[in-house]
């Protein structure tokens, strides 16, 4: 790895914002979701949350950008099973839904600890998803048609959040504790010893300070003896 690569990761990992995230109500279409994740990247979201079936799922998963490498995306069966843990951890739920009692997205508090939530473009968020929300914004709309494709009013949406976190100065400083944050920089930066130790249950390997693992070799070798002696 570079050092332009490793110092790069690092800056990304800097703005990173924990307290910001989006939440999906059935978006399947695999593109859409795709958008929506890079557009969460893009704003520094490192969580998503999404409502998909099996078979959404497994499309997604054989389409997946490479965005979901700076993505987590956390598949739920429900929407109550995504949004009540963060409702519980003090997050406001913004659900974008055209209602009588929607107000201008514009109007939020976005440096307030946030979840959006997008529903389908066909069918909106779920009745459930809507309860379970604090408040229902709209994007104004000048023209005939009454609303954006999923991930274009989301990009909307959180740039707005983006640029009122910008002005508090909420991308000046790192928010993730050290734990989440070496994790993250290993996974971003070894995603083939990642996926590897991912799919044998193996810890991740110590890095140097140039982002390197120590001794590389030496730990492949115990990896593979650990592996076999199962």
């Amino acid at each position: 790895m570079t050092p332009e690569r490793l110092q790069r990761l690092k800056n990304t990992l800097d703005k990173r914002q924990p307290d910001l995230t989006l939440v999906t109500d059935y978006v399947h279409k695999g593109r859409n979701l795709a958008a929506l994740i890079r557009s969460a990247d893009a704003v520094g979201i490192a969580d998503v949350h999404g409502v998909l079936s099996d078979d959404d799922w497994q499309v997604f998963r054989n389409t997946a950008s490479g965005s979901v490498d700076y993505v987590t995306l956390h598949r739920h069966e429900n929407i109550s099973a995504a949004i009540t843990p963060l409702k519980d951890r003090g997050y406001q739920i913004i659900a974008a839904q055209l209602c009588d009692e929607a107000v201008d997205y514009r109007d939020i508090d976005y440096t307030q600890p946030t979840a959006l939530l997008m529903g389908a473009e066909r069918y909106g968020i779920s009745d459930e998803g809507v309860a379970l929300a604090d408040k229902t914004v709209v994007i104004p709309m000048m023209g005939m048609t009454e609303s954006f494709n999923v991930s274009v009013a989301a990009t909307i949406i959180l740039m707005e959040a983006m640029f009122q976190r910008q002005a508090k100065g909420m991308y000046d400083h790192c928010h993730l504790d050290d734990k989440t944050y070496q994790r993250l920089l290993f996974r971003w930066s070894h995603p083939k010893i990642r996926d590897f130790c991912d799919v044998n249950n193996l810890p991740y390997p110590s890095t140097r300070k140039d982002g390197e693992v120590v001794d590389a070799p030496a730990w492949y070798a115990r990896a593979r003896e650990i592996i076999a002696a199962r």
